[in-house]
């Protein structure tokens, strides 16, 4: 059984086939019986025993040893970058290739973004013009305080240099690690080594719970204030005492059973999304001009959305032509993220690079992902892009 994504779902082809949609949830079973414990509890509000009993199963699902569940992945930015000191008159850097959630808890706290090009394999924030950029920003002395690098489709962001570039100058790495859920980079969960990651359960992602997120530490200090922050930031009293201002971020209890039960399933889930990437760039991959995002040596990609580029001089079409003819065979895909630095809200923000990013967007389509996509609904898929190839080619 699956939910439907209502924003974005297309209807059923003129043959009348099912919609196939971009990377939809996937209820197997023990979601149904966790929701009924919830309830059987009593505990529907941001309390309960469901919650520490998901964020124990988090911690060790991704080596970190706290995990504070929060009602988006935006608020565990918000948090992060609240328990990080980011405020005004702060810069704070991210890639310009992601979804616009990277960066607005920042703005929140009014600071400024700053916008870098992306790795033209990996589509990550480009270790190497992030370690340039930082030793110009130190001679003119601006450094940022803080750089998000965005875990892209499921691929990580090289980590390990960018702590390496971002380290020489004291500033801190918050990853934002929203689709990363189950994906590895230099041997660890994607995320590890930054002072915090943030994780994702919104309808879309491998585990869900329908909405909801994380803020993923191993520093108990953060951790600590995080979960404070996200309960009203109460005080310990027999009333409502208040020291500072909180935020009502919390999980809820019945929410945190659904990503109970769906965690254990999370290896097999990767498994299912590598397998549908596979699959794709074994077929689509030769056709002229399909390219696919490429997977570090480094890296281990949970493949949340298979993400293509297109050559419209080779493959005789445009991304945005497969979008539409896909569309009109009830078949979901969406454009690749648009440049943030392209973006209205941030018209004269500044951008370091964006060339690769304004390409892969120009280029590049994410095509459906689900872990239960079988096997004949992505030939629909396949069959109609080849189709599409043969009728311009």
């Amino acid at each position: 059984m699956t939910l439907r994504n209502a924003t974005l779902a297309p209807d059923a082809d003129p043959v009348g086939h099912p919609p196939i949609l971009l990377s939809p949830p996937e209820l197997t079973g023990p979601e149904f019986r966790a929701v009924l414990e919830a309830l059987a509890s009593n505990w529907v509000a941001p309390v309960g025993p469901m919650i520490a009993r998901f964020e124990a199963a988090l911690a060790a699902a991704t080596g970190f040893r706290h995990a504070v569940a929060t009602s988006s992945c935006t608020a565990a930015l918000h948090l992060a970058c609240r328990v990080l000191g980011v405020g005004r008159g702060d810069d704070v850097w991210a890639p310009t290739l992601t979804f616009i959630a990277s960066v607005s808890p920042a703005l929140q706290q009014g600071a400024t973004p700053v916008f870098l090009d992306v790795d033209p394999a990996t589509w990550t924030l480009h270790a190497g013009l992030l370690d340039e950029a930082l030793a110009q920003a130190a001679r003119q002395g601006r450094l940022p305080k803080l750089v998000i690098p965005t875990d892209l489709y499921g691929h990580p962001a090289d980590l390990a240099a960018i702590r390496a570039a971002c380290d020489r100058w004291g500033v801190a790495v918050l990853a934002d690690a929203a689709a990363s859920l189950g994906a590895a980079a230099h041997g660890a969960h994607a995320g590890a080594g930054a002072v915090a990651a943030c994780v994702s359960f919104n309808g879309n992602k491998i585990v869900t719970t329908g909405g909801g997120g994380a803020l993923l530490t191993d520093d108990t200090a953060i951790a600590a204030t995080a979960r404070h922050l996200a309960t009203q930031a109460r005080d310990h009293a027999p009333h409502y005492e208040h020291r500072t201002w909180g935020y009502n971020y919390a999980l809820s209890n019945v929410l945190a059973g659904i990503g109970l039960a769906q965690l254990p399933d999370l290896a097999r889930r990767v498994a299912r999304r590598r397998a549908v990437f596979a699959r794709y760039r074994d077929t689509l991959g030769a056709l002229p001009g399909i390219a696919f995002q490429d997977e570090a040596g480094w890296a281990r990609s949970n493949r949340w959305l298979s993400a293509i580029t297109v050559d419209p001089g080779q493959f005789g079409a445009t991304a945005e032509a497969i979008r539409l003819a896909l569309a009109a065979e009830g078949i979901e895909a969406r454009p690749v993220w648009k440049p943030m630095h392209l973006q209205p809200v941030f018209a004269g923000a500044r951008v370091i690079g964006g060339r690769i990013a304004e390409g892969l967007f120009a280029r590049g389509l994410c095509l459906p992902s689900g872990s239960g996509l079988t096997p004949a609904a992505q030939d629909r898929v396949i069959g109609a892009i080849a189709a599409l190839h043969r009728r311009v080619a």
